[in-house]
Order: structure tokens, then C-alpha cells, then sequence
């Protein structure tokens, strides 16, 4: 069952579409990237996916993209946006891990502890911008203070897998995949077969928190 919700924030009105998990046990709150809303593949393949296995998911638009408007606003004012929103997210009364894809995965990454997030799922980490990797953004990550996985696309130009440090994380590799998932069709691995491993690889990290 899909229900909405519509959140108010300091940073304006924000909206949560829920996805009912079957006997649910957490809650993986999934906001955005910059570029792009909950349409992404990614988020829409876990929250098809992931109810079944007992995860309700919940997906965050930010108020900026609520509001109709073509440019996310500072890191900041996201991190105001996923604040505000948070208490709707532990309403449920299930432990909450933090999620998003790009720039929703620097949120989580810098707020999850001081929510009280039971971890962080890092979609599309922007490691760096695109052909500047001398300006990481590695301590994000680094410093979440919680169980912590990053699903990479392997030619990710924001970030390839083998250039990731070393640290506290797991990381699952989605082979050709671009910064938003897409597998090349010259690829040996199809589109379907590219989501079914990130949800499996997704599915499976969630059911070594319990």
C-alpha cells in the first residue's frame, strides 16, 4: 500500500511517499539527488522490491523539488529539509536507516548520527565531481558514526568503485553502471539484471543490522 505525506519543514514543505513493508522491522528513508526526484531507478526498484522482505520504504522529496523549482539549494538547507522531516520518519516507531542516491546519500551520510539513524545506505556517492578527484568528499562518508554501506555504479564519473578509501563500509558494485545506474546495452549485464543487484545487494546488508 502507497500512502503520502506532506511534511512541513523550515526549509518548506517536504513529502514523504510511504511504501508499506509486509510485518515491517525498520524504515530505509530514501531521499534524492540534485539532478533528479523518487522517479530515479534506483529508488523506485528498492521500494518495489524491498516491502516484501519486511523494510518499509519511505521516499523523501526535498522541498525544493516539492516547490517546482529546477536547482537544489545548498547542502545546508538540504540537510534543514531532512531534519525537519525526520520526526515523520521515526513515527512509526521502527528503527530508521538513512538513504539516499547522490546528494541525498551526503545527507544521510552527515546527519544519520544525530538523528538517531540505525544506519546509512549511500546511493551513487558523489565521491568527487566529475573529473576532480582532488576534491573528495571521502570524510562524509568516512565519518558516519554508523553501520554504513555505498552502491557504486562502476563507471561512475562522480566516483569508480577502486577509488574509493578505505574504511568502515561495505560497498556493492553495479558493473557499467553510470552515475544514475544506466548499463550500457553493448554491456554483458542487462538493466534488469543491474536493479535486481542492487536490491539483493541492499536486501542483504539490511538483514546483517538485525
Amino acid at each position: 500500500m502507497t500512502q503520502y505525506e506532506t511534511v512541513p519543514t523550515d526549509a518548506g514543505e517536504a513529502r514523504i511517499t510511504w511504501y508499506a513493508g509486509t510485518e515491517p522491522r525498520t524504515v530505509l528513508a530514501l531521499g534524492h539527488g540534485a539532478g533528479g526526484g523518487v522517479e530515479a531507478r534506483d529508488l523506485q526498484a528498492l521500494a518495489g522490491a524491498l516491502p516484501a522482505h519486511g523494510v518499509t520504504v519511505a521516499l523523501v522529496e526535498q522541498p525544493w523539488r516539492v516547490a517546482g523549482k529546477k536547482v537544489a539549494p545548498a547542502p545546508k538547507t538540504l540537510d534543514t529539509g531532512w531534519r525537519g522531516l525526520w520526526p515523520s520518519l521515526a513515527k512509526p516507531g521502527l528503527p530508521v536507516i538513512a538513504g539516499g542516491r547522490s546528494a541525498g546519500a551526503r545527507v544521510a551520510c552527515r546527519t544519520g548520527r544525530e538523528l538517531g539513524a540505525s544506519a546509512v545506505l549511500a546511493l551513487s556517492f558523489p565521491l568527487h565531481p566529475p573529473g576532480r578527484p582532488e576534491r573528495s568528499r571521502a570524510e562524509e562518508l568516512l565519518s558516519t558514526g554508523l553501520p554504513t554501506l555505498v552502491v557504486q555504479g562502476g563507471n561512475d564519473p562522480f566516483g569508480r568503485p577502486e577509488e574509493y578509501p578505505e574504511g568502515p563500509y561495505g560497498l556493492v558494485e553495479i558493473p557499467h553502471g553510470d552515475h544514475g545506474f544506466a548499463i550500457p546495452k553493448r554491456a554483458p549485464l542487462t538493466q534488469d539484471e543491474a536493479m535486481a543487484r542492487l536490491v539483493d545487494g541492499v536486501r542483504k546488508w539490511i538483514s546483517t543490522l538485525r
